[in-house]
């Protein structure tokens, strides 16, 4: 914090003492810092808007899946290029609640995509279950998926 301001002062002093030689310097510096900034943010936004054409939906499925992994996964890629990457946590809700009832603990399992899936491909599997909390049923509860985070090949 200290050093920051320091080069703040020395920069505001070289700006108002020799501005002819500060100032070219300066503008480059704050264009290129534009510039980057720019970059950052629309890829952030290229993220975003391929994460939300991926169709992820999540049911508890003891009919369809094994005893230990009840939890039914569909993922449906319809983005123009591949998945690479895809991870997300696991968030139960009483239909019609907000809470949710999913407990993050350490011990919680991790969810992971099906690593490389193709532009209009789909994937399904089973997994295991969060935690959830006490006095809770899994069969009464919605499933969702939040926080996706992801990476598509270019």
């Amino acid at each position: 914090m200290l050093i920051g301001a320091l080069l703040i002062l020395t920069w505001l002093v070289l700006l108002l003492r020799y501005p002819r030689k500060a100032l070219p310097l300066s503008l480059a510096a704050a264009i290129g810092l534009g510039l980057v900034a720019l970059y950052v943010v629309w890829e952030d936004n290229r993220e975003a808007s391929q994460l939300a054409r991926l169709d992820l939906r999540l049911s508890y499925s003891p009919e369809q899946c094994p005893a230990d992994r009840t939890l039914l996964v569909e993922l449906n890629n319809s983005n123009a290029v591949p998945l690479s990457e895809l991870r997300w946590r696991v968030a139960a809700y009483a239909p019609g609640d907000t809470v949710n009832l999913a407990e993050s603990t350490y011990a919680a399992p991790r969810y992971r995509g099906p690593g490389e899936l193709q532009a209009g491909a789909q994937w399904r599997d089973c997994l295991p279950l969060p935690p959830l909390r006490a006095g809770y049923r899994a069969q009464s509860l919605e499933f969702r998926a939040e926080h996706l985070q992801g990476t598509f090949a270019n």
